[in-house]
């Protein structure tokens, strides 16, 4: 079986091509694709060709890890059947081709997918383009979930994981954190809490600072802003090393946590919030292209200001 894919055959080299796929086995669903997601994280890195060093990095690859379509291939025994919508987290289904292997990291910018049905999530019919957020709010969920975690008093960075975020503290119960953002175009879309410059915010004793900026050097200014005991939570993607002035730090007896991707239990919790309407995946997705123009979607995503969220439309390519 053939499929069409975004195959990033080096730092800004991307392109639109044509993959054969593994034969599906015993517990694999082959998904048709109709929207995916770009991450202005990973995909960044991976297509800036700044990514460090990652277990099965390597050109060419496959990128992406947010993908929502229809079952159309499915055995009974793995609980799917033919025209059910479903999240996929990428694919690693490629088959090797003359010139090589074809990695799949992740794997999700595929017109059709081969996956083991475990990791495919049943999503509601009416979740199209929005489906292909699952992978981003379940992370978001990730960062507030846990042992000994508090709900975020402040959030630094108005992207889409920043609002992610702050919906689902609302939806947790919390009060309304504060969401810091320096680039004024992104100060809007808020739903029922503030957005304001951080030069515009004298506060300095806020309890549990959560940063999606993904800025290394931000540490000891967020250390400044907190209570005695406080924590900051790193929920970005960092690329350099992370440093921050000791005294300041052991003056207010900072803590700091580091958050992963998310795991089987957020996706779980995350979907049973979107099927309730306690959290809403609106206003989040700013752009959308036919895949046929990926190479000029990735472009926008990673240098326009402006894009919060791009989304590839798969539906039209064969």
């Amino acid at each position: 079986m053939k499929t069409t894919a975004v195959i990033l055959s080096g730092p800004r080299d991307l392109s639109l091509g044509s993959l054969a796929l593994n034969a599906p086995v015993a517990g694999d669903l082959v998904v048709e694709i109709s929207h995916s997601g770009i991450s202005t994280g990973t995909e960044k890195l991976f297509w800036s060709g700044t990514m460090p060093p990652f277990p099965g990095m390597g050109y060419p690859l496959v990128p992406g890890y947010e993908a929502a379509g229809q079952v159309v291939e499915a055995a009974p025994e793995t609980g799917f059947k033919p025209g059910d919508r479903v999240f996929v987290p990428g694919a690693n289904c490629f088959a090797p081709t003359e010139a090589g292997p074809v990695r799949g990291l992740f794997g999700a910018a595929s017109r059709y997918l081969v996956t083991p049905a475990h990791r495919a999530v049943r999503i509601d019919a009416g979740l199209q383009a929005e489906g292909a957020l699952l992978a981003l709010a379940a992370t978001a969920r990730h960062a507030l979930a846990g042992l000994n975690t508090a709900l975020p008093d402040l959030i630094v960075g108005h992207g889409t994981l920043g609002r992610l975020l702050a919906r689902l503290t609302i939806a947790a119960g919390g009060a309304a954190p504060m969401v810091w953002e320096t680039r004024a175009e992104r100060r809007h879309a808020m739903q029922g809490y503030p957005c304001v410059d951080p030069a515009e915010d004298p506060r300095r004793d806020y309890q549990a600072i959560y940063d999606a900026s993904g800025d290394p050097q931000l540490l000891d200014s967020l250390i400044g802003r907190m209570a005695k005991g406080g924590e900051v939570v790193l929920a970005g993607f960092y690329t350099q090393p992370i440093s921050f002035s000791f005294i300041p730090a052991f003056m207010k007896e900072a803590r700091l946590r580091i958050a992963a991707e998310w795991a089987p239990e957020d996706m779980v919790a995350t979907r049973a919030l979107i099927e309730s309407g306690a959290l809403s995946l609106s206003d989040l997705i700013t752009h959308t292209r036919q895949a046929v123009e990926a190479p000029e979607a990735y472009e926008t995503a990673f240098t326009d200001p402006d894009c919060l969220k791009m989304i590839l439309d798969w539906r039209a390519t064969a």
